[in-house]
């Protein structure tokens, strides 16, 4: 495989990537709140307590794993299969290499199996002098181009049908109309027909192995399946230790899920259940580990067990949709690819793709099976610092952050020195457009009175309400402090800025250096030590204050209650005026100047104000009250791009990403656009 740097390049040069799969988001997105709409009025349960359930199946599946190894094999012994449990990828390759020389056959069929690629089956065959011939019709693809699987699902999801045709034409040597789809479909019948018909072995993989029947249930959307289990002789199911459940009901359970997770659709076109094999055919079933017994013995990773391949964490994923799985990922894509990668492969393939993550939070949102995927790739991040330390410019960057007085002075002068440089509207700076950072973006100016200075009056003062100031507000956006002030004394507060107070922490722990964040943390909790309630402009810092300190110090007997007595007084500012028991008293008529039912402005909800603060639509309802006319946005919580470091170390991931929500908020031809975090701004 090539190195990721290379990978990435790759799929940001390559137009197709991004604009098919935004394409496919997009529609996936709308069918899957369709189906999952559709399953809540069958079911009479709500999405959330569907994946719980599933989820807590998984669970119980992992804490009786070895009984229900057990209990798997003597049912499957019973119908005349051969279990295996093979702890790595050499042992579950050498098996299958075995299987085939018994068989004294040199061609071996195979099913769409991650599992497979996971421990390079393909690969190990060939050094055996055994051909193994993709049957999905996209894995067949990919294996004339010499390519691996991008989507868990959907493996050839970045080809679009010009180069599909192209590819045929190249390998059969002759030509393909690329808008005849059908022809195309059907070639892959006829070139495969061959294998299906010599070969001595099937390979599949498993979606389910069941425990109380020893039946495994196989789900799929094409024929090709079914003619791998009924055809060669031998049949190989190849499976990892994570896919066992206890009851065929749980297996249900995850059937209702997967199809309407993974492509929308209400139930695959084939969903088989396979006990035993058919008259004369020897079955085998090699139960893989390979990584996954460290995984369930690590805190921060077990749940990441509970996966079921549906690949949802992918088809929300913001930078997966730029530059698609070759890049944002391994062998396994998107986010789970990011956590599962270093169990499988180890800690150094993991460390490019996930630093592409923009912790926007949207892929723990809707996996069926509640794995917190953000977490656990802050945990990759975290872990990849450990074991080596961050970039020069990242670490010289926290070491001038940790400093308050470094980060104002170093403002403070940016300020003086490029003051000549900014635009009539004292907001961006007169820079040419060159390089990576700034070739698609304009350099903010920073004013010359950070939000400290025109807040002194404030600082340590007498009140009932203390304001913390972010960072990126003190030093670039202090009008946003000074909107948070006025509001709140509007609203009859008594305002106090404590001195000390300076950043948070957020920018070192989103980056994997959390004993810098712990430092800036233990500083954040003294400043803030008043026993009085605290509001912030920036909903980025009540995520990391509200969600991030307790666990930070989850094991520390002093700070730990003080994170927990901060995080209890700690709001966002949205979240405070949208629950204020006087907010009528604002008073404010934002349409006052303009035409009547004209949009007043759009709503860019900050992404983790969804999916971790838990807001829908507040700012809406509060411009609305104020006689505001919002103009829905189209994709309102998928991110803008800034996902803090990340924008800055993959500005062209940004880019693509920042050029999407920009699409949206044209079409809604509203004048301004709203948004709760200064990040975003």
């Amino acid at each position: 495989m090539k190195p990721h740097a290379d990978r990435l390049a790759g799929a940001l040069a390559d137009p197709n990537v991004a604009s098919g799969l935004l394409e496919f988001q997009r529609s996936w997105a709308g069918a899957r709140q369709d189906e999952m709409a559709r399953l809540e009025e069958l079911s009479g349960r709500s999405f959330a307590d569907l994946r719980h359930d599933l989820a807590d199946a998984k669970r119980s599946a992992r804490r009786d794993a070895a009984a229900l190894v057990d209990r798997f094999r003597e049912h499957a012994e019973a119908a005349g299969v051969t279990v295996t449990v093979a702890a790595d990828a050499a042992a579950a390759n050498a098996a299958v290499a075995r299987l085939c020389r018994d068989a004294d056959t040199r061609v071996v069929v195979k099913t769409k199996s991650m599992l497979s690629e996971e421990i390079g089956l393909n690969d190990a065959l060939a050094a055996a002098g055994v051909t193994a011939v993709e049957t999905d019709l996209g894995e067949w693809l990919l294996q004339l181009a010499g390519e691996h699987p991008s989507h868990l699902v959907l493996p050839a999801i970045h080809k679009r049908a010009p180069q599909i045709a192209q590819l045929l034409e190249s390998v059969l040597g002759r030509p393909f109309d690329p808008t005849d789809i059908d022809a195309m479909v059907a070639v892959a019948r006829t070139e495969l027909r061959d294998a299906f018909l010599h070969a001595g072995v099937g390979v599949t993989g498993a979606n389910a192995l069941i425990a109380e029947t020893g039946s495994v249930l196989l789900v799929t959307n094409e024929g090709n399946a079914g003619l791998t289990v009924a055809l060669p002789p031998v049949r190989v199911v190849l499976a990892g230790v994570d896919k066992l459940v206890a009851t065929m009901a749980d297996a249900m359970d995850q059937v209702r899920l997967l199809a309407r997770s993974a492509t929308a659709q209400p139930i695959t076109t084939y969903t088989q259940l396979l006990t035993g094999g058919l008259s004369g055919q020897a079955v085998h079933i090699i139960l893989v580990d390979n990584g996954r017994a460290a995984m369930a013995a690590d805190p921060a990773f077990e749940e990441a067990l509970n996966c079921i391949r549906c690949g949802a964490c992918s088809n929300v994923c913001p930078p997966y949709q730029v530059v698609g799985g070759h890049a944002f990922g391994h062998v396994y894509t998107g986010a789970i690819g990011l956590v599962v990668t270093p169990f499988h492969h180890g800690l150094d393939a993991a460390a490019g793709p996930q630093s592409l993550c923009v912790s926007c939070g949207a892929c723990t949102t809707v996996c069926p099976v509640e794995i917190p995927l953000a977490e656990q790739i802050l945990e990759v991040r975290h872990r990849v610092v450990q074991q080596g330390p961050p970039a020069r410019a990242q670490k010289v960057g926290l070491r001038v952050l940790r400093s308050a007085r470094a980060t104002r002075t170093l403002a403070r002068a940016t300020a003086l020195v490029t003051a000549p440089l900014r635009t009539a509207d004292h907001e961006r700076l007169r820079l040419p457009a060159i390089g990576r950072q700034l070739s698609w973006r304009a350099a903010p100016a920073l004013p010359l009175a950070s939000a400290r200075r025109r807040l002194r009056a404030r600082l340590d003062a007498p009140g009932d309400l203390d304001l913390f100031v972010q960072c990126v507000t003190d030093v670039a956006l202090p009008e946003v402090a000074d909107a948070v002030v006025e509001v709140a004394t509007t609203l009859g507060h008594r305002v106090s800025v404590p001195a000390a107070q300076h950043c948070c922490g957020l920018p070192a722990f989103d980056s994997g250096d959390h004993e810098t964040a712990r430092r800036m943390a233990e500083a954040t909790i003294e400043a803030l030590d008043t026993g009085r309630p605290v509001v912030t402009g920036a909903a980025s810092c009540a995520v990391m204050v509200v969600h991030e300190y307790p666990k930070l110090f989850a094991e520390d007997p002093v700070w730990g209650p003080r994170a927990a007595d901060l995080a209890a007084r700690f709001t966002d500012f949205v979240s405070w005026v949208a629950t204020h028991p006087e907010r009528a008293r604002l008073g404010v008529d934002v349409g006052d100047e303009l035409p009547p039912d004209s949009p007043t402005c759009t709503v860019h909800g900050f992404c983790q104000s969804r999916t971790v603060l838990g807001q829908s639509d507040e700012m809406e309802q509060l411009i609305g009250e104020h006689g505001g006319v919002v103009a829905p946005l189209t994709e309102r919580e998928v991110c803008c791009g800034f996902g803090g470091s990340a924008s800055f170390a993959h500005p062209e991931v940004a880019q693509g990403i920042v050029e999407r929500k920009l699409g949206c908020i044209d079409d809604t031809g509203a004048p301004t656009v709203v948004t709760d975090n200064p990040g975003c701004q």
